[in-house]
């Protein structure tokens, strides 16, 4: 079993980002942080069930609301993708102050994107896992492509996204099209594992596979079969953490 604990720290902005820490109840292998799918936060299914799953196997895992999400400050209407890449590395730079330097990056859906972008920027890190990933940050735009537009010409436009009214602005548009992931993967030096559903209807297989095929050895593909986008169902996220836990196996710092 694991324990969770509260925790804050700053993130790229100033403002203050709030976290969950999931703890080992025995002897720590190795510690991560995880990255969230666009709007989801850190207690969507996904981010507290995989976290908690790699938790009960040793590897302690840092899951937080990117800005003004959940119970993180701020405007989520003045962030962007460059800021979650951002603020992904604070929450890296935090763990290693507190003697919990990572070694693993997760990331899950649009988070995924972010992890790939980010680990450059963490010298420590050892290696990198998406789950439902996007190849360009720009897939995204699918979810608000009806208000595209007006986001456009009008500089902002209010949609729904999942349940929630967020604004979103002109520069997130414009972050999205200057983000290319093409060199971040294809530099990352770092063991990669993909994972995806085949059956994905939100973000499609063919991302994973140019994902795979971009990245260099040593890379990992599992077919995450039966799995919806989210990880909803019953033991979808808790499997696919025991996969990426078991994978990771060799990188960690505790296991070298």
């Amino acid at each position: 079993m694991s324990r969770s604990e509260k925790v804050t720290f700053e993130g790229s902005t100033g403002e203050a980002l709030s976290g969950i820490l999931d703890v080992p109840e025995g002897p720590v292998r190795g510690w991560g942080v995880f990255s969230h799918g666009f709007t989801l936060g850190k207690d969507s299914p996904a981010a507290s069930r995989m976290c908690k799953a790699l938790a009960d196997t040793g590897i302690g895992m840092l899951r937080f609301d990117n800005l003004g999400l959940g119970d993180s400050a701020g405007l989520w209407s003045e962030g962007s993708f460059s800021h979650k890449v951002a603020d992904t590395v604070k929450a890296a730079e935090f763990m290693r102050a507190q003697g919990k330097s990572i070694s693993l990056l997760v990331g899950h859906s649009f988070g995924g994107a972010a992890v790939l972008s980010a680990a450059r920027q963490i010298p420590e890190l050892d290696a990198v896992a998406t789950v439902g990933a996007p190849f360009s940050p720009k897939h995204v735009e699918h979810v608000f492509d009806s208000a595209l537009d007006k986001i456009l010409s009008e500089g902002s436009a209010e949609v729904d996204l999942g349940g929630k009214r967020l604004e979103i602005r002109k520069h997130f548009v414009e972050d999205l099209a200057n983000a290319d992931l093409t060199d971040c993967i294809r530099q990352l030096h770092k063991p990669l594992m993909v994972m995806h559903s085949p059956t994905d209807n939100t973000v499609g297989i063919e991302n994973a596979s140019t994902i795979f095929q971009t990245a260099r050895h040593p890379r990992n593909f599992v077919s995450l079969e039966g799995s919806d986008h989210l990880l909803t169902g019953k033991g979808q996220a808790a499997r696919a953490a025991r996969i990426i836990s078991a994978w990771a196996e060799q990188y960690l710092d505790a296991g070298k």
